[in-house]
This record gives C-alpha cells, structure tokens and sequence, in this order.
C-alpha cells in the first residue's frame, strides 16, 4: 500500500510539472478580450460569423475611410487618428472615470443621428483605457466605459440589439506615449462598424 501512495504523489508531481511546463511554453499570448452581446450575456470577442460589408454613405460626424476600414473592419492599436478605423469617431473619458462628458454626448447624439438613418449598421462598442492600473482593472473599466456609451445610444433611440459592447483595457492604444496627452488618448470607447 505504500507504494501506491508514493506512486499516487509521484504521478500528481509529474502531471504539475508537465502543466507548468506547457502553460511556460506559449510564447506571448493576447490577453483576454471581455465582451457582451446586446442581451447582456457574454459573447465571443472574434466576430467570425459577420457578413461582408458595404461602403458606408457620409453624414454627419463621418468620415470615409479606404480599404479595411470601410468594411467594417477595425484598426484600433494603430498610430491613427480617433476615428480613422471607423465612420464614427471616439469618445474619450476622464481618468479613471466612465461618466460621458459634455463633449461625448454630443458626439453619441450625432452617432445616433447618423445610426438611425442607417438601420443595417451594427456597431462594438469597444471599452478602452490608459496604460495605468492592472490589466484586469483596465478590463472592468472598459467594459463599463462601453456599456455607458452603448446605453446613452439606446436611450437616444438606437436599437440595443444593434449594438455589442466589449472590452480591451490598456491592450489596444492608439497612443503608446507615457504622457497625459497619450493617456487621455487611450481612454475612450471606439466604434467598429460592420452590416
């Protein structure tokens, strides 16, 4: 009998180590994505199963864009400009807070504007932060700067089922400096658009 007891514990030595072996080997890994669909439920962060695209017509608040980003697709982590990835520009937010501003709700009324007018529109409302703070805080701090954006759009008339909140923390600037400009910068929720 107490050989299988050393057996057993030899075994469970071997297994962990084998486990912390393999969890060391990943290589960089992309930290996780928190996101929501409109009902509140999580949701995959990878949009595999969306329909290609179409051009985009101008209004107010909206920029054209070329090649990817007029499909819908998203350039955040980029040197761009606010906006450029999507026809609707970004919203920023002051440090460590997810209250809209008064220049963010105007901004949300023309977004609402130009989203009414086009109803076969869907948008992620994408949840960012400043390199400051944990990764995990950064999450949670993104998902509500998403959610407060997402919820003043739907109270402006824009349907929550069009509307998908998720969350990239401090893992996609569109700024890297390590100044109060850069950092205002990264706070913001983005908007990728997509039919």
């Amino acid at each position: 009998m107490p050989y299988r007891f050393d057996r057993r514990v030899t075994d469970l030595v071997v297994t962990l180590a084998v486990l912390v072996a393999l969890s060391a080997c990943g290589g960089k890994k992309r930290p996780p994505v928190l996101a929501t669909a409109p009902g509140g439920e999580r949701a995959p962060a990878e949009g595999a199963d969306r329909a290609p695209a179409q051009p985009l017509d101008e209004g107010p608040d909206v920029r054209a864009v070329q090649g990817e980003g007029a499909e819908g697709s998203d350039l955040a982590g980029s040197a761009l400009g606010s906006g450029e990835g999507s026809p609707l520009a970004d919203v920023h937010f002051e440090y460590d807070s997810v209250a809209l501003t008064d220049e963010a709700r105007a901004t949300l009324e023309k977004h609402a504007l130009w989203l009414q007018g086009r109803r076969d529109v869907r948008v992620t409302v994408e949840g960012h932060c400043d390199e400051r703070g944990t990764v995990e805080y950064n999450l949670a701090l993104g998902e509500q700067r998403a959610r407060a954006t997402r919820e003043y759009l739907v109270s402006l008339g824009v349907a929550a089922e069009r509307l998908r909140v998720v969350s990239f923390g401090k893992e996609r600037p569109v700024e890297l400096g390590r100044d109060e400009a850069a950092w205002a910068r990264n706070r913001r929720a983005h908007f990728a658009v997509s039919r």
